[in-house]
């Protein structure tokens, strides 16, 4: 049934294409077609995704195997951590809750994910089901063969492990195919995250892995087409070869699992350590604004100037006003800090302090790497790789940055338009 509340999520979608066709390089060519196209895609992948014939069952597995993958996750971690990795404690405890420690609990996720994701690349079953996904994009959005290929790689791998995976055709992509494979690698996430997030949400959220899943899916169209406007590709320019050849190559299981486990502690590093800096960076800054007088009876903080910044954003999405502060918060925290840091933050809000569908609107908002961070990690990694188009990724990295940010908001207005008897 359409209510009000779906004809709210469809300014979303209307606030977001304004915004980036306001900063397109051509405003006088937007890609009618692809918009129309990007949407139906989206809000038919989110009716088969929830709505199909047995996609309840499918859901079901998928919160199984995430449910599967913690526990198993928690047995390596209790053995090398103890008692800290939720093992068995040697202290009476009265507070089950504090026992949940992000760097015991969620980070050990990344590594085993990750390993599992070289060795499914290795034994050709990621590889194609990226290939199925890369021939979808390139025959209904009409992108090269390359692009398509780094824009379907982008759901399961990282923003900097998609373009190994072309890493041959890197120096022959156009500067909008270029800017194109940066945005959808900031509006969508890794696998290996994937499942921290849903282990976050889960006590939250029902069916959190399923809306992980979907949320980091749905996003590549809508990065696609949020790059396309702002900077647009120029007729009879770009790449239509079909050559889904990989450089992404293991030489055993063993190596596949050994280098996964790497890029993992790689990742888990990069958490970490952006994790300490940009909280702490927060922190004194929220301490200089505690110097400033009291707004409205409270101290100044960054977190209530990006939540009153940010939060006719949220309303559009479809938040209800009285909520819209909240989720305007996570919104510039999960800019200005990580996605990470603004899913622990959703997790931690009362059941009573935010309604189901805000979570759910929210966790699809929230879906996407495109923070201030992952500027840094963006420019370095894909510098290394194209070390002769680095002051172009730079001139490009920051505009990406929006379009990544919106993409996803753009896929949590699509989400909040579709009626809610369709998630049960």
């Amino acid at each position: 049934m359409f209510r009000a509340e779906n004809a709210q999520s469809l300014t979303g979608i209307v606030v977001v294409l304004a915004i980036c066709w306001s900063l397109s390089e051509a405003r006088g060519r937007f890609p009618w077609r692809l918009a129309l196209g990007a949407l139906a895609a989206q809000a038919g992948l989110v009716a088969l995704l929830f709505g199909a014939p047995g996609a309840r069952a499918v859901i079901e597995a998928i919160n199984r195997a995430v449910d599967g993958l913690a526990a198993a996750t928690a047995q390596g971690a209790q053995f090398v951590f103890g008692y800290l990795g939720g093992g068995d404690q040697p202290y009476v405890v009265a507070d089950r809750g504090a026992l949940f420690v992000f760097a015991f609990n969620v980070l050990p996720l990344i590594l085993v994910i990750s390993a599992l994701s070289a060795l499914l690349w290795h034994w050709h079953v990621l590889r194609w089901i990226t290939r199925g996904f890369g021939y979808l994009f390139q025959k209904t959005m009409g992108l090269g063969g390359a692009s398509a290929l780094a824009v379907a790689a982008n759901i399961f791998l990282g923003m900097i492990e998609s373009p190994i995976v072309i890493r041959a055709y890197l120096d022959e992509l156009t500067r909008s195919e270029l800017f194109l494979m940066i945005v959808v690698g900031l509006a969508t996430v890794a696998g290996s995250t994937m499942v921290a997030y849903a282990a976050i949400l889960k006590a939250s959220l029902p069916n959190a892995a399923a809306h992980v899943l979907a949320a980091s899916i749905i996003s590549a169209p809508a990065g696609v087409l949020l790059a396309r406007i702002m900077i647009p590709e120029t007729p009879g320019i770009g790449g239509a070869y079909a050559d889904y050849t990989s450089l992404l190559r293991y030489d055993s299981a063993i190596d596949a699992i050994s280098k996964g486990t790497m890029d993992g502690l790689t990742v888990v590093l990069n958490i970490s350590a952006t994790l300490i800096v940009f909280v702490s960076l927060v922190a004194i800054g929220d301490g200089v604004l505690g110097a400033l007088p009291d707004v409205a009876g409270q101290p100044l903080s960054a977190e209530r100037i990006l939540g009153f910044v940010f939060a006719p954003l949220a309303w559009t999405l479809g938040v209800a006003w009285e909520e819209a502060g909240m989720a305007g918060r996570l919104l510039g925290v999960k800019l200005m800090l990580t996605e990470f840091i603004a899913f622990i933050r959703l997790g931690a809000i009362p059941a009573a302090d935010m309604s189901e569908r805000t979570r759910m609107i929210m966790t699809y908002a929230l879906c996407g790497f495109a923070n201030v961070g992952s500027v840094g990690i963006t420019v370095s990694g894909m510098g290394v790789l194209m070390p002769d188009r680095r002051r172009e990724i730079i001139g490009l990295v920051w505009k990406a940055l929006l379009a990544g940010f919106l993409a996803t908001c753009m896929t949590a207005a699509v989400v909040g338009a579709m009626p809610r008897e369709l998630f049960g």
